[in-house]
Formats: C-alpha cells, sequence, structure tokens
C-alpha cells in the first residue's frame, strides 16, 4: 500500500507536470470537467510517439485502477456495504481500455461528453467477473 502511494504520488506530480506541457495536447473534457472518451482515445493515439502523453496516459489509468481497487476492497470490508465478489483480479491495460472505450454507446459525436472513467470502471469489473449482490 505505501509503495502505490509513493508511485501514484510520482504519477500524479506527472500528470501535474505533463498537463502544464506547451507540447501536450489533448480532447477537450465534457462539460461537467470529466475526463472524455475522446481525451482518453487522444492519450492512446499519442502514448507511443509522444513522452508527455504517455506520463499523463499512465497516470490517468493508475489513478483509476487503484481507486477501483481501493472501492472493491471498502465493499467487501466494511459492513452495511453491498456486497462484492470478483472471482479475478481487477487489472487495467491499453486493451482493456480501448474496449471500454468503444462501447456501442459511444460514437464520435458524443465521445467528447462521454465520462471515459465510468465506462473503463465497468470493463475491469466485467473482467474480473465481479458480482454485486443487492
Amino acid at each position: 500500500m505505501y509503495r502505490s502511494r509513493i508511485i501514484l504520488t510520482i504519477l500524479t506530480t506527472g500528470l501535474m507536470v505533463a498537463v502544464a506541457a506547451p507540447n501536450a495536447q489533448a480532447a477537450a473534457s465534457t462539460s461537467r470537467s470529466a475526463i472524455s472518451v475522446a481525451q482518453v482515445q487522444s492519450m492512446l493515439d499519442q502514448a507511443a510517439a509522444n513522452p508527455t502523453a504517455r506520463q499523463v496516459l499512465t497516470a490517468y489509468l493508475a489513478g483509476v485502477g487503484e481507486t477501483a481497487g481501493i472501492l472493491v476492497s471498502l465493499a467487501k470490508a466494511e459492513p452495511g456495504t453491498t456486497p462484492l465478489s470478483c472471482k479475478r483480479t481487477l487489472v487495467i491495460d491499453d486493451r482493456l481500455v480501448q474496449a471500454a472505450l468503444a462501447q456501442p454507446t459511444v460514437n464520435n459525436r458524443d465521445a467528447v461528453e462521454t465520462s471515459a472513467t465510468p465506462l473503463i470502471v465497468r470493463e475491469m469489473l466485467k473482467r474480473a467477473d465481479c458480482d454485486v449482490r443487492r
């Protein structure tokens, strides 16, 4: 846990530097200031050739992945929460993100207004075969 906090701190610091970098180009956030599908797709497209885009993408995905893992752990451990069980470990990688962003509900028109994070987390839970008991 301590190690992941250090890594997240380093990545977050990198994100702040990367966002301030003049050559970092990204699509717009949603009107609600959420990270959009278009932004994440832009970072994915640029990551191979642009170290800044790769750094921003890594920081964003690290934050999404760590937060999803913490929430799943809390849902298992906290009394009064909805029971949640996953048959496999939560993972996040570029293939998972591409699949999440390619949902049929997302098209070019609404990619700027669609928040990427819920789509990615939903895909993570689906691939880990998580079950929420109500």
